[in-house]
């Protein structure tokens, strides 16, 4: 398949799959239960098959040092303040030391790559990823995780703001938000900024020869 690049050199961006989302017992800002589950199986499955191929698999972890953080965001000020908002635990999430703080165990492989320092919705704004694909020479990027109408799209809008090739993994992502939102999101996305297909479909496109 033609993503518009001369060499396909694939990652995955493994957004926020961790227990501050996905974990019931601990979640400050959880996706509804009986999501858990079938996303992190969704995420497990693709993984296993991506470190077989020598893909590597990039964990972007949101994780606060202080409450001044998060609370410098405008907007996330307003949503702690309304308690019907999704977002209404914005001040109490990921903050260091918090068990949601962890990606699930299930999806870490000790050959993956992990960044921790996600501060926004867009996973370059802060971190090191650019630099991490840059250096590596990654040009496409495989995006799945939570929300996808945050997040992933932020995230697929700055790679490919960046020139990078984004491939939202469409059985990978799920948001707190609701199906409708999440089927907004991966509209936006197709229309303008990068593909969106199956996990399974989207292996096969990056696939090695």
């Amino acid at each position: 398949m033609n993503f518009g690049v001369e060499e396909i050199r694939p990652a995955i961006v493994a957004i926020d799959l961790h227990r501050g989302h996905l974990d019931p017992a601990v979640a400050t800002m959880p996706l509804a239960e009986e999501r858990c589950g079938p996303v992190i199986e969704a995420n497990r499955v693709l993984f296993e098959q991506a470190r077989a191929l020598d893909i590597p698999v990039i964990h972007l972890l949101t994780m606060y040092r202080s409450v001044d953080e998060i609370s410098s965001n405008p907007f996330w000020r307003t949503r702690a303040d309304n308690p019907t908002a999704s977002r209404k635990n914005v001040l109490r999430h990921n903050l260091v030391g918090m068990p949601g703080v962890e990606v699930m165990p299930e999806l870490l492989d000790p050959r993956d790559w992990v960044i921790d320092s996600k501060r926004r919705y867009d996973c370059f704004i802060g971190s090191e990823l650019e630099f991490c694909l840059n250096k590596n020479r990654i040009n496409t990027l495989l995006i799945t995780g939570v929300n996808t109408n945050s997040c992933v799209l932020a995230t697929a809008v700055s790679a490919c703001v960046r020139d990078f090739a984004s491939i939202v993994v469409t059985d990978c992502v799920d948001t707190m938000d609701g199906t409708n939102l999440h089927d907004a999101a991966l509209a936006c996305i197709r229309t303008a900024f990068g593909w969106t297909m199956t996990a399974q479909d989207a292996l096969e496109a990056v696939r090695p020869e």
